[in-house]
């Protein structure tokens, strides 16, 4: 299982992006999966999680209100809309997938719960 992931780019503060998380190699669409951030000298965190059927989400409280994340199964797509981005916002981002986990089960163990990743895209929001 491949993760393509893209969207990143350099924007200023209060202005939108979207990310895009593409799978290729067998469907997902039995797993959660979510977008983890790696700002430079902290450690990755989960920042939004989507379950399988994309019914039920979750978001760091960061983040709340700001980002949306969806997935759409028949294009093997996860999105992470991000609005009113800020300055610490800025990080690496990275789509990950579990392998038939739940999405409590991403949201319990995090990283751990991860079996596929993304290689990563950067955001970097200017004041």
């Amino acid at each position: 299982v491949q993760l393509q992931a893209s969207g990143g780019g350099l924007v200023q503060a209060g202005s939108c992006l979207r990310l895009s998380c593409t799978t290729s190699g067998r469907t997902l669409s039995n797993s959660a999966v979510g977008w983890f951030r790696q700002a430079s000298g902290k450690e990755r965190e989960l920042v939004a999680g989507v379950s399988a059927s994309g019914g039920l989400t979750y978001y760091t409280d960061s983040v709340k209100g700001r980002f949306t994340i969806s997935r759409d199964n028949a294009k093997n797509t996860v999105y992470l809309q991000m609005n009113s981005l800020k300055p610490e916002d800025t990080a690496i981002y990275y789509c990950a997938a579990t392998n038939g986990r739940s999405l409590a089960v991403l949201r319990a163990l995090g990283r751990k719960a991860v079996e596929y990743w993304g290689q990563g895209t950067e955001v970097t929001v200017s004041s």
